[in-house]
This record gives C-alpha cells, sequence and structure tokens, in this order.
C-alpha cells in the first residue's frame, strides 16, 4: 500500500493533485500539507497538516511517523513573484529540494520523488518552436535557474544514490479550481475569471506572445502516469518535456469572444514580457510519449468550454 505525501496541497496543481491520488489510494493514504491553510474539502476529505518544507527536522520526522512512500513536492516560489525576491527564492526553492532528497536518501520507505521542474529552464538561447528534450538550456529568471540546478540535482542523487525521483517540465498550467499565483502564464487562468466577472481584462503580455499549455487534468494525469511508470522505463532523470497546446493571447480571445461576443481585452506588458519571450512558443514531448505514454486530451476549444463553465459554477455557488 502506497502512503503519499503531497507538498504544496494548497497550490494550483496540489489542490487537484490530492483528489485525484486520493480517488486511486484511498483518502488516508494521501496527506496533504502546505505551509498556509489547505482547503476545507481536502482536509475534511483525509489527513492534513500545516507543514514547511523548509523545516528538515519536522519534515523527516513526519514523513517517518506516517510511513511515507512516496513525496510530490510542488511547493515553490513562481516565476513573477520570484522575480521580485530573486535570492528568497533561489534559497527556497533550492534548499526545499535539498531537504525532499537528503531525506529520500536515508529513508528506507520512501521508494519515489516527484519534483516538477519548467518550460522556464529554457533560455533565449533555446530553439523556441517545437523545443526538443535535449537543448541549450540557459535560463534568465532566477524561478528558471532554480528549476535547472534542480533537474542537475535530481539526476545526480538517481545516479550517485539511485534515488527513484522523476520530473516534468510543466508548461503553463490551467485552471478554474484555483487561481493564479505569480506565473508568467497565468494570464491564461485571469482572463477566464476578468471574462465571466467583468467582461474585460488588461493582458500583461502582448496579444501575439505564445507559450505552450497544458490544462491541470492533463497535467495531473501524465505526473501520474509518469509515477506509475516502471522504474526501467524512466530514461531522463533530469525532467521530461511535456508540451500540452500552444496559443498566444489574441488566440484564447478568439476562442472565448464564440461564447461571450461582447468581451474585450487590451494590453499592458509589464515585467512578465521579456520573461516569456525568453520561452519556447511550442515542445516536442515525444521523448515522453515514447518512454511512458504521455498524452493529452484538452485543446484549445476544449479547454475554452471547460474553464468558462467552470468560472461560472464556482461564481454561481458563492
Amino acid at each position: 500500500m502506497e502512503r503519499i505525501l503531497i507538498i504544496g496541497a494548497a497550490g494550483q496543481i496540489g489542490s487537484e493533485l490530492v483528489t485525484a491520488m486520493r480517488a486511486i489510494h484511498g483518502n488516508e493514504n494521501v496527506y496533504a500539507t502546505d505551509i498556509k491553510d489547505i482547503p476545507k474539502d481536502i482536509k475534511k476529505a483525509g489527513p492534513s497538516a500545516i507543514l514547511d518544507v523548509m523545516d528538515d527536522k519536522r519534515l523527516i520526522h513526519y514523513v517517518i511517523r506516517h510511513k511515507i512512500t512516496q513525496i510530490y513536492h510542488l511547493a515553490a516560489v513562481l516565476s513573477g513573484n520570484a522575480e521580485k525576491l530573486p535570492l528568497q527564492a533561489w534559497h527556497i526553492n533550492m534548499q526545499s529540494l535539498m531537504n525532499i532528497l537528503d531525506l529520500a536518501k536515508v529513508v528506507e520507505d520512501v521508494k519515489k520523488v516527484f519534483w516538477p521542474s519548467s518550460i522556464a529552464v529554457f533560455g533565449p538561447t533555446t530553439p523556441r518552436v517545437n523545443t526538443p528534450q535535449l537543448t541549450i538550456t540557459e535560463p534568465s529568471t532566477v524561478y528558471g535557474i532554480s528549476k535547472l540546478a534542480g533537474e542537475r540535482w535530481c539526476e545526480y542523487f538517481y545516479n550517485r544514490y539511485d534515488v527513484d525521483v522523476r520530473s516534468v517540465r510543466y508548461p503553463g498550467l490551467i485552471s478554474y479550481k484555483t487561481e493564479a499565483g505569480g506565473g508568467t502564464t497565468d494570464y491564461a487562468v485571469e482572463i477566464f475569471y476578468e471574462a465571466i466577472k467583468k467582461g474585460n481584462y488588461e493582458c500583461f503580455l502582448k496579444e501575439d506572445t505564445a507559450l505552450p499549455m497544458m490544462f491541470m487534468e492533463d497535467a495531473v494525469n501524465a505526473t501520474i502516469k509518469l509515477m506509475e511508470a516502471p522504474k526501467e522505463n524512466i530514461k531522463i532523470r533530469s525532467s521530461y518535456n511535456v508540451g500540452g497546446i500552444s496559443f498566444a493571447p489574441k488566440r484564447i480571445t478568439a476562442e472565448i469572444k464564440k461564447h461571450l461576443p461582447d468581451f474585450k481585452i487590451t494590453y499592458n506588458p509589464d515585467f512578465r514580457q521579456p520573461i516569456a519571450e525568453s520561452w519556447p512558443q511550442s515542445i516536442d514531448d515525444s521523448q515522453a510519449q515514447k518512454d511512458w505514454g504521455l498524452e493529452t486530451k484538452y485543446n484549445i476549444t476544449k479547454l475554452t468550454d471547460t474553464m468558462l463553465e467552470g468560472v461560472r459554477t464556482k461564481f454561481s455557488s458563492k
């Protein structure tokens, strides 16, 4: 029986991953933790706790006491917020990962670790269209630098200590269940909330800035599929490319206008524009498809339909 710890369970990814993992492994076997208060529905459904991943002593005590076998470490300072506090973001993102890797090295019950990387590992010198799995990685943001360093540490701990750590490079993630949290791709979440709430949106990226995106259900399914794959199938021990779909603000605006013809968008690019311009426009994820069967089912039309319906339902239930 697996006993799973999810760190960052109140976040955009964590909140949905907890629900999906409890459906598979049973509510009582998935432990939801975060440094901030966890949503009530997650707390009611299964075990949860306030836990600071930076507190290595309490962390290892928690893991041993609950006989944890898998750790999903999702806590991080994201790209936009990291640029405001670069040294603090570096410290949090790197030290938290090192705490997890060191723990997994010595606690025998822990068999697998998941840690998310990001398309932020790429930079201005990276091929931007259909970005390959193995290519130039020269990130220009503190978030990207921390993710690239994290990839190298993950591979090192696998090669040196046989820690079965697995990772994907998430693109921009889109969900109606949890609102945006300080990332460069967050316009693609905000735009749906503002379209329903106000009928207009001021975008912090230029209209033609294409970026790879993935609906959260596809991202969660990819994460689970990676972690359930046999160890021998995992050929990449830094982090796998996952691509989803790619679009620019003007493209998603056109989709929204099919449902809300009066929706209006304006553009006021801020400090996140040069970050976005340093990232890929589209991703080659054929290696993940080959090794462990990555597949996605949301195109831009299905994504738009689902987001608008989800946001409407969320507002009407308040």
